[in-house]
């Protein structure tokens, strides 16, 4: 692994050890709570192992990218940006491959500049998280309420981390490095999702999409994951037996593979 920094951003990176690399790179868009560690656990170094040049950034106030201090001023602009940041420093125009929050920013990214590809992993859909967060208080409060006492600042319970992420068994020593890796997000940027700047597709670029979720999924369920999908004239893909931490729960080969086979199939 490569870690680096793009300005104020920290950039992870796994670059393929043979020269037929494949010559479109790859960028990953962590989610709320967490950082670029997220896909440094498997997705990096299993692209990079199949010829991809693999990038993840650590949007701003999260990982080891800087401005955590006025964290809960960030905007999912000021999080596009960061998006756009990188992607010129690339040597050339990235897959956009957007995680829950992640997958929202590469949507408003979508809006301003285009992309090879976009994938959207259980993403945040273009309708916002209004439908989710309802969808949780009538039938998960405890995990809502926990998930808004770690927007606060607050400590969530290891608990309610393991059911927000996963439906696979998960061993203990790594669900506590997981909880100990999480973050506060930014409340502006909850709001932004939530109402205040949601995405315009007819403003978006036209490029291929995939649209993937997770039947377990708590926090994103299936019927937005299909409305998303819906939105954009597609079919959603959803997995079995995985939950919304699609990247790290057992069974995420089958996830990576998926995009694998589709990027081939868009002539990446």
């Amino acid at each position: 692994m490569n870690a680096s920094r793009f300005g104020d951003l920290e950039v992870l990176c796994h670059s393929p050890a043979e020269l037929t690399a494949h010559t479109t790179p790859l960028l990953f868009v962590h989610g709320a709570y967490t950082g670029a560690w997220c896909w440094e656990e498997h997705f990096l170094p299993w692209f990079a192992e199949r010829g991809w040049t693999a990038y993840a950034v650590s949007l701003s106030g999260h990982g080891k990218s800087l401005h955590h201090d006025h964290l809960d001023a960030l905007s999912i602009d000021d999080y596009v940006n960061d998006v756009a940041a990188v992607v010129a420093r690339l040597p050339g125009a990235p897959v956009l491959i957007g995680h829950s929050m992640g997958g929202m920013v590469v949507q408003k990214y979508l809006e301003r500049a285009t992309a090879p590809a976009a994938v959207l992993m259980a993403s945040v859909p273009p309708q916002g998280l209004m439908g989710s967060a309802f969808g949780l208080m009538f039938k998960k409060p405890h995990l809502l309420a926990d998930l808004n006492r770690l927007m606060s600042g607050g400590e969530a319970q290891l608990e309610s981390l393991r059911e927000a992420l996963f439906h696979q068994p998960i061993e203990a020593p790594a669900l506590r490095r997981y909880y100990a890796l999480s973050q506060p997000e930014s409340h502006r940027a909850i709001w932004d999702m939530t109402l205040f700047n949601l995405p315009q597709p007819g403003r978006m670029r036209d490029v291929p999409m995939l649209v993937l979720g997770a039947s377990h999924d708590q926090l994103i369920p299936p019927d937005q994951v299909m409305m998303t999908a819906a939105t954009y004239g597609l079919k959603a893909e959803i997995f079995d037996d995985l939950g919304h931490g699609m990247m790290l729960e057992h069974g995420w080969e089958g996830v990576a593979e998926r995009i694998a086979v589709w990027l081939d199939t868009q002539g990446m």
